[in-house]
């Protein structure tokens, strides 16, 4: 017997026949003796229509609070529609909403964007388990919270979070992440008609594509898979839990924050008009890929173009940029920075105004700091470099 979290997403039950077929692929784990933990979305652009709705009738005057409480009409709707399809089916089921006492997933009082209280939620999901050893199959509001008897929300993808955190705090064997592709392809098939499916995706990977705009999972819901827990994205079109998907693979393995233990330095070439000259990123990154140098950051300017390397491969790599220098005309010289430490971020919370405020009120210059969707890089003189990593980790 495996426990299985199933998540469905708003277009795999966008209509009633879609209802019929997801309870169906359920019911088929169920009557095969397997416990089933179901969370749902709202029906396909269900919430969309009400915050539409909403905008129309009350434009700026509405409360989040009030929103919340709106907004989740459709998760609410949308548990009690399949929680009864599962019964017409002889499956044994109950739904959970936030105002069930069995509701599990607790947060601060953040209506829009509810942190979640990860203590409380894990006791209370626990408590779930009582109802599936009964035979019951709960059917769970994805994208809600609540705090103090009041309906709050965890931002939009939120019942992938759901449905991680679920699995995780029940130790599930499996978490279904039903869609409406087939699972992660290599590439977006609007654009090239070559895209493959992919077989399996590391966390970080899955995380990373997510951040920057793939919209098959919520980025922050595979904060919650635990490597022990077998995942995978499907497509609702088979009606079966069992199909083949995309399996996401490993924990999310990553150190938050991390200063690199060696010094790097900086070599940096001058010229005019570098943003518009072509090919000349492609000769500095491909000498130092001939000449086995790693490339931490390459930070091009309209008039510069400067890189980041590990210090020891600094005078190697000043002698070649320099050669590169003399040989073409529309760059006039170089210069190597001092030894510096590279403080790398991986935490969605950060952002560059609170880590330069750090640094202000320390009086502390940054040769850099770089931000990007999934990381923030600082870079600093060395002899600060320990300073500032213990100033960032308060």
């Amino acid at each position: 017997m495996s426990l299985i979290v199933a998540k469905f997403g708003g277009t795999s039950v966008g209509n009633g026949e879609r209802i019929k077929k997801a309870a169906q692929s359920v019911a088929d784990e169920y009557f095969k003796g397997n416990q089933i933990i179901v969370v749902v979305s709202a029906v396909n652009k269900t919430t969309d229509d009400l915050i539409s709705l909403t905008n129309d009738a009350i434009t700026n005057n509405l409360t989040y609070k009030q929103h919340a409480e709106i907004v989740g009409m459709g998760e609410r709707t949308s548990v009690r529609l399949f929680s009864a399809t599962l019964e017409s089916l002889g499956v044994k089921s109950t739904y959970i909403d936030p105002y069930c006492e069995a509701w599990p997933i607790i947060t601060d009082s953040n209506y829009m964007e509810a942190k979640i209280d990860v203590k409380t939620t894990d006791r209370k999901i626990k408590e779930l388990k009582t109802l599936l050893d009964q035979g019951i199959v709960p059917v769970v509001c994805g994208f809600l919270g609540k705090c103090n008897d009041q309906v709050t929300t965890l931002g939009r993808g939120g019942s992938d979070i759901t449905a991680f955190l679920i699995g995780e705090c029940l130790n599930a064997d499996e978490v279904i992440i039903v869609t409406d592709v087939d699972g992660v392809l290599s590439t977006d098939p609007r654009k090239i008609n070559e895209a493959e499916l992919l077989e399996d995706i590391t966390v970080g990977e899955m995380k990373t594509l997510a951040t920057h705009g793939a919209q098959v999972l919520h980025p922050n819901a595979l904060d919650y898979k635990h490597p022990d827990i077998d995942a995978k994205i499907i497509n609702f079109k088979y009606g079966d839990l069992t199909t083949r998907g995309t399996h996401i693979t490993g924990p999310y393995d990553y150190k938050p924050m991390e200063l690199l233990e060696t010094p790097v330095t900086s070599i940096t070439v001058v010229g005019k008009d570098l943003l518009h000259k072509s090919g000349i990123i492609a000769d500095l990154t491909n000498m130092l890929y001939d000449n086995g140098i790693h490339l931490y950051k390459l930070n091009p300017h309209h008039n510069s173009i400067t890189t980041f390397i590990n210090k020891e491969d600094g005078d190697k790599t000043y002698k070649l940029f320099h050669e590169y220098v003399i040989e073409n005309d529309f760059l006039s010289s170089i210069s190597q920075g001092q030894d510096t430490a590279m403080i790398s971020i991986i935490d969605p919370e950060r952002d560059e105004s609170e880590i330069s405020r750090i640094l202000s009120i320390n009086h502390i210059d940054a040769e850099l700091i770089n931000i990007a969707k999934t990381e923030i890089l600082i870079f600093v003189d060395w002899e600060l470099g320990e300073k500032v990593f213990r100033l960032i980790s308060k």
